[in-house]
């Protein structure tokens, strides 16, 4: 599990057997958790997330898009060598 970044109690993340799936990024704190589409950022679910909330992480995650991009085909691309 690859941990991205980390934001205040939010930990970016995604799953290292993901990439059969379009670029996204989970997010959990605590018990809940979401998971965004990079690109464009859309909310793909919100599990525990007030609406309010959820709106802030995608402010998030529209704000270190580039880094999530950059992060799923680093690590994607260099895991099929």
């Amino acid at each position: 599990m690859p941990v991205v970044l980390r934001v205040g109690p939010y930990t970016f993340f995604f799953y290292s057997q993901e990439n059969n799936e379009p670029p996204h990024i989970h997010v959990r704190r605590d018990a809940a958790l979401a998971k965004f589409w990079i690109d464009p950022v859309s909310l793909a679910y919100n599990r525990g997330y007030p609406v309010r909330e959820a709106r802030q992480l995608r402010r998030l995650v529209e704000e270190h898009r580039d880094l999530f991009l950059r992060s799923w085909h680093d690590y994607f691309e260099s895991s099929t060598d």
